[in-house]
């Protein structure tokens, strides 16, 4: 029998949740956060280490619920407390003063009182608490049944697990209440999403609002977890009705229970002041953290609510001012290539210049080859482009074919370095794989040293933009060449400063041959690879003559981490700058992990779900210890599948083989732990 926690246990994992939910609601809610991102993840680690421990302490409301769990089989429907409609639509101001006069007449008040918010460009969401605990989040669906997405909107962190008991004590609402609001994404996190598309060579997406609803609508919370996805609150229902006499009510109380809730919705008395501050907002939306696309007008009062009542179809009430769509045709003249920081060639169109919203347009990405094929673009057509916020225009589709229109062909050698193009067949991306390329450079060196890379503290993007525009460093090989004199004279860099940096980088040279591999940048190389990679091959030389079968040996390196390294190490330029590193001093060599003993020789694991007492890399870490092997997949050859809770396809897969299962218990028993 697992031995009781302690009260002291129980009073660090309570005060350590409470820590964890104030400083989530400053950094997700407020966007002013109190702490670093370290002193956080420390936090987290802690209460991750003792929620391990002691799993029975665990509960539904726990920050460490964020993180995202297995994927699951599929969603279930749930029928909605009060229908979750959509609203009408109004694309003028007369439509607007049009509607204005039926609310008027079906209300037979001379003026109403409306309250104007941002029309969100994102997924409409229902989060259900009960004792003032989030239970389940609902998408609207048809508007009568959704789908239960309640794992995935648990990752959203601005999203309360539990709301305070004493905070809705004070705007005297019962623990069992309901929230209504919308799932985004921000254009910052957007743009790092497709960044990180990019760099992977994934599919590239066109709006904030599908690629936030896509992640909303998947069956692996872990993806939702890494779009970076919000959230804003915009109305409160009990048992299916509005709690308070005015919306404005509900949307102060939203604030005050900690709910991310706009702060620039308005109260307006009359239609004219709606129109006013839609067309304030038409003027600065583009300043704005993410998108909006319109306008949503309600009746403030939710009596008068009552008595409009709804249509088929939508609130009487409610409507949406859409703002006009920033369209406009334009001619391709020309297809370039632009080689972005991690070495992937994107396709940009040069545009016949022309107005779009007031922002005259020439260029306009198209991502890569895949997107050229699907819109069918040749040079020389008539294309549909739209702008969206301060966002480079994209081209919607070809509105008409050129009469000289002549197809675009990726370059088969880089147009900033020369260095051939890297392909593989099935893949997006085109890439150039010279580490030292000079579209890369400053990419590249701030990679290498990084903190899990060559951890060269104070080398940041400013001293790097310094030292690469001012020609002193070409690629992380010249980081070891730098003077004194060069470093002082940098904007900001002091005498003392620049010893520091100095001897940071010279330090360096003692860090360890799997944080070399990682600091190199090999596409989908990543720390513990690295590790892994570092413990088979004893030289950064003899990993770079290694085949794809050697290294398909090593373990947890399959076929597409082993042709992407061979790839990387194939390119001239890369092997010239292994030569500078090791004349440089920099030639760490394996450190062989120590065994010991042989008692798991020639047998092979599979670890899936979670473990309580240890990371699956640390349990792998035993494994290999006691002479045995670790892989990412389950064949016949596997001799044990390790299965923790909440496992994914690889339990499915041991069951169908008929390959022997272990529990974490019976692991431990078989290594005598």
């Amino acid at each position: 029998m697992a031995k009781a926690a302690p009260a002291s246990v129980k009073k660090e994992i309570e005060e350590l949740r409470e820590k964890l939910r104030y400083h989530e609601y400053c950094y997700y809610v407020l966007d002013d956060p109190e702490i670093s991102d370290a002193a956080y993840d420390r936090m987290m680690s802690r209460l991750k280490e003792l929620e391990a421990a002691y799993p029975e302490l665990v509960t539904p409301d726990s920050p460490t619920v964020r993180v995202g769990g297995a994927p699951r089989a599929g969603f279930t429907t749930v029928r909605h407390a009060r229908p979750m409609l959509s609203l009408d639509n109004a694309f003028s101001y007369d439509a607007l003063r049009e509607w204005d006069r039926r609310v008027r007449e079906g209300s037979g008040q001379d003026k109403i009182e409306y309250v104007a918010e941002h029309k969100f460009d994102g997924l409409s969401i229902s989060l259900q608490y009960e004792d003032g605990v989030l239970t389940r989040g609902v998408t609207r669906g048809d508007g009568t049944t959704g789908e239960d997405v309640t794992p995935n909107v648990k990752t959203i962190r601005s999203i309360p697990l539990r709301v305070d008991p004493a905070a809705l004590k004070k705007v005297k609402l019962p623990p069992d209440f309901e929230v209504r609001g919308e799932v985004m994404m921000t254009k910052k996190a957007f743009e790092a999403l497709n960044r990180e598309q990019e760099r992977i060579g994934g599919k590239i997406f066109v709006n904030a609002r599908n690629s936030a609803a896509g992640a909303v609508r998947v069956l692996d919370p872990s993806i939702t977890a890494a779009r970076r996805l919000d959230f804003f609150a915009y109305y409160l229902l009990l048992d299916g009705k509005v709690p308070f006499a005015k919306h404005s009510d509900s949307l102060q109380a939203l604030k005050q229970l900690r709910f991310r809730a706009s702060d620039d919705w308005k109260l307006c008395a009359g239609i004219e002041a709606v129109i006013g501050y839609c067309e304030d907002w038409d003027a600065k939306r583009e300043k704005l953290p993410y998108e909006i696309d319109g306008v949503v007008i309600k009746v403030n009062s939710i009596a008068i609510q009552n008595e409009l009542g709804y249509t088929a179809k939508a609130p009487r009430w409610a409507i949406a001012y859409k703002y006009p769509a920033r369209q406009e045709t334009t001619v391709v003249n020309d297809i370039i290539v632009q080689v972005g920081r991690t070495g992937t060639l994107t396709p940009v169109a040069v545009l016949e210049p022309v107005q779009v919203g007031g922002v005259t347009v020439s260029r306009s990405t198209l991502h890569n080859m895949d997107e050229i094929d699907r819109l069918e673009l040749q040079i020389g057509d008539t294309v549909l482009i739209e702008r969206a916020g301060e966002v480079i225009p994209h081209v919607l589709k070809v509105v008409k074919e050129g009469k000289s229109r002549r197809p675009f062909r990726m370059p088969k050698h880089c147009p900033e370095c020369g260095s051939t193009i890297h392909h593989v067949e099935g893949e997006v991306a085109y890439r150039c794989v010279n580490a030292a390329c000079p579209a890369k450079r400053k990419e590249s060196i701030l990679h290498f040293a990084g903190r899990h890379a060559m951890n060269i503290d104070g080398l940041g993007d400013k001293i790097v933009d310094q030292l690469v525009d001012k020609g002193l460093v070409k690629d992380v090989a010249d980081l070891y060449s730098l003077k004194l004199e060069d470093v002082a004279g940098l904007e900001r860099m002091a005498e003392k400063s620049a010893q520091n940096l100095l001897k940071e980088i010279e330090a360096s040279k003692k860090n360890s041959l799997a944080r070399l591999i990682y600091a190199l940048g090999v596409q989908f190389v990543g720390e513990r690879t690295a590790q892994l990679l570092a413990e088979h091959f004893s030289s950064l030389e003899e990993l770079a003559e290694a085949k794809e079968e050697e290294l398909e040996e090593v373990p947890e390196v399959g076929p597409k981490v082993a042709a992407s390294i061979v790839e990387f190490f194939s390119e001239p330029a890369n092997r010239q700058l292994i030569k500078k590193l090791n004349k440089a001093g920099v030639h760490p060599t394996a450190e062989k992990r120590v065994v010991k003993s042989q008692k798991l020789a020639g047998k092979s694991f599979v670890f899936t779900g979670s473990l309580a007492n240890r990371s699956r890399e640390e349990a792998g870490d035993l494994v290999i210890q006691h002479g045995g092997k670790v892989s990412g997949s389950v064949s016949k050859k596997t001799a044990y599948v390790v299965v923790g809770t909440d496992p994914g396809s690889k339990y499915d897969k041991a069951k169908e083989l008929g390959v022997t299962i272990l529990s974490e218990s019976e692991f431990e028993k078989l290594l005598g732990l």
